[in-house]
């Protein structure tokens, strides 16, 4: 039977679609992730801490399940052309998605270490940080399932208002270390935290970024703007 056998392209249509749903599903249960580790935090809840850590485990599954099926479709169908940059996309979000959820499986854990120390006003700022995040995560799989370039293009400069809000929340708790030397276990511990949530916003930008690969191809993007001054810090 052709690959141009109307029949083998409604199949292949259907198999693409199932890796979109796949793919949905796992930038939901990113989010979920992201917002339940903050939460974790903002309560000092060890319980809700630990189910986030093991909730990793179902992201890491459908990260699994999409390599197979991105293999078998490269396999079978052989696509080409926008065809070919559909399967490869999803190949490369489902990777990222899938570092996504790590770092939100690793604010949890840190939070462990934190529910014994003394609060730091700092980390007020994490929940705020970590909404963004979702929003923006949101909105680059928005643009995924409706291969909306301009979208995708909004979500990736919108990254440096994550940079800017991150660079300020670490700025703060550097200065409540210097000023208070017994939160300064608890102090890099947070500040892994905010960094965790940074990494993640660089990391939607590449879900962006494959979004405009599927629509555009290789063409040049613009250099995205990066507000991220912390390795400044301390000279």
């Amino acid at each position: 039977m052709s690959i141009n056998d109307p029949h083998t392209v409604r199949s292949f249509d259907t198999e693409l679609k199932r890796l979109g749903d796949e793919l949905q599903r796992m930038g939901e249960l990113a989010c979920a992730q992201i917002a339940a580790a903050a939460a974790a935090l903002a309560a000092r809840d060890l319980e809700a801490a630990s189910t986030v850590v093991a909730a990793d485990r179902a992201i890491d599954q459908l990260e699994t399940d999409i390599s197979h099926d991105v293999l078998r479709l490269l396999a079978l169908r052989q696509p080409v052309a926008q065809d070919l940059r559909e399967v490869l996309a999803a190949l490369r979000i489902a990777s990222v998605i899938e570092r996504i959820g790590d770092y939100a499986a690793n604010i949890a854990k840190r939070t462990r270490a934190l529910t014994a120390a003394a609060d730091i006003p700092a980390a007020q700022g994490l929940p705020a940080l970590a909404a963004l995040a979702i929003e923006l995560l949101r909105d680059a799989m928005g643009a995924y399932v409706q291969r909306d370039t301009a979208l995708a293009l909004q979500v990736r400069q919108r990254d440096a208002e994550l940079d800017a809000q991150f660079t300020t929340l670490f700025e703060s708790v550097l200065a409540h270390m210097a000023a208070n030397p017994a939160s300064l276990t608890a102090g890099a511990h947070l500040l892994f935290m905010a960094k965790n949530i940074e990494r993640i916003g660089d990391h939607i930008t590449a879900i962006a970024e494959n979004v405009w690969f599927i629509e555009q191809g290789e063409a040049a993007l613009e250099a995205r703007d990066k507000r991220d001054t912390t390795s400044s810090l301390g000279g």
